[in-house]
């Protein structure tokens, strides 16, 4: 005892206790936020293990940390840090923390722990008790963590707000009339999800309408996605993008926009809804559900498949494709969280009462 004394100087052992504990502690509220927050069991439990890892690696130290552990007489215990005043322009106050701030910060101070036990393990007196090669690969591990859990975070109020009324704002179906005239219309009725569609348009003439929109869904809290065009989402800071079986796959579609969009993907079998969901989508559109007549060539698969893939993912669900006044309340009863209209709001002359009856009978399911 006395030799391995000798060879583990007090002061390191004190560093490597803190940062020990600031790690695990950090590790832990990632864990929590996960499992509580997202009831992501993957994600918690990947969070989990590399607390537990931790643990494994350090364990050899064991009552030696404690025995060294001196917070009474610690220099830096008693030190508080001041946020600046968002007031005075000088950064975030404490009023202004929110949960992706927490997230960033205890990552952070996790990796910031496990850099510095790994550098200390490359000292000769600590090499034959700490791995070195094991801290990076657990700080690498963390980096790749703390970017799907802020991702999922980021993304989660704006999925949460996929539910009611989802709006297509369908060019050809719009036959000319104002696109903004009638985004407005939809918005002030209450409906919160907007898709700007065109399939024959050029992208150059799609632009300014896409920025026009987006602006004013902006100024009403009201989601605004793409149809289509990663590079018209990206162009105007959409909130989503929507991709259909033939276009890019969704892992270049995930990779390509910024952590805080969302994707969603339209799907016709139970099959291609877990295959959306594993890769990436965050809500998924099936259909068509109906005939219609925005897609002639549409297949439609009617209600029973939207039930079966209801019982095959727990994403949210948009059921789309001749979907009315009618027929909306069958696919919310079927499970569908949302439904996607075009052509019974945007033929309809009283676009705020279509669009009210359609939302009192999807409340009635």
């Amino acid at each position: 005892m006395l030799i391995f004394s000798m060879l583990m100087p007090l002061q390191e052992l004190r560093i490597v206790d803190a940062n020990l504990n600031r790690a695990s502690e950090g590790l832990r509220l990632l864990e929590d936020i996960a499992r509580f927050i997202l009831n992501d069991s993957i994600l918690s439990q990947q969070f989990k293990n590399l607390r537990h890892n931790l643990a494994e690696e350090t364990k050899l130290l064991g009552i030696k940390l404690l025995s060294h552990r001196d917070t009474e007489h610690d220099v830096g215990a008693t030190h508080t840090l001041t946020l600046p005043s968002p007031s005075k322009g000088e950064g975030l106050g404490e009023a202004q923390r929110d949960l992706p701030s927490v997230i960033t910060a205890n990552a952070k101070r996790a990796e910031e722990s496990l850099r510095t036990i790994e550098e200390l393990a490359k000292l000769p007196q600590m090499s034959s008790m700490l791995n070195s090669a094991k801290f990076e690969q657990l700080r690498f591990t963390l980096y790749t963590l703390e970017q799907q859990l802020i991702s999922r975070i980021l993304r989660q109020d704006k999925i949460k707000r996929l539910t009611g009324l989802y709006v297509i704002l369908d060019r050809q179906t719009l036959a000319g009339r104002n696109e903004l005239e009638i985004a407005e219309q939809v918005i002030r009725s209450g409906v919160k999800v907007i898709q700007l569609r065109d399939k024959q348009g050029s992208k150059a003439e799609l632009l300014p309408i896409a920025q026009e929109i987006k602006t004013f869904c902006g100024k009403y809290g009201t989601l605004f996605i793409i149809n289509d065009y990663l590079d018209l989402a990206l162009a105007v800071d959409a909130d989503g993008l929507h991709i259909g079986q033939e276009d890019l796959p969704l892992p270049i579609i995930r990779q390509e926009l910024p952590l805080d969009k969302v994707v969603g993907c339209t799907v016709r079998t139970a099959s291609q809804a877990v295959k959306a969901q594993s890769e990436g989508a965050d809500y998924i559109a099936v259909g068509s559900i109906f005939p219609t007549t925005t897609k002639r060539n549409a297949t439609v698969i009617g209600v029973d498949r939207l039930r079966q893939i209801r019982q095959a993912v727990s994403s949210p669900l948009v059921a789309i494709g001749g979907i009315n006044e009618n027929n909306i309340s069958q696919v919310i009863a079927a499970g569908a969280n949302s439904a996607a209209v075009v052509s019974a709001v945007l033929n309809e002359e009283d676009i705020k009462g279509t669009v009210q009856r359609l939302m009192a009978k999807m409340k009635m399911s």
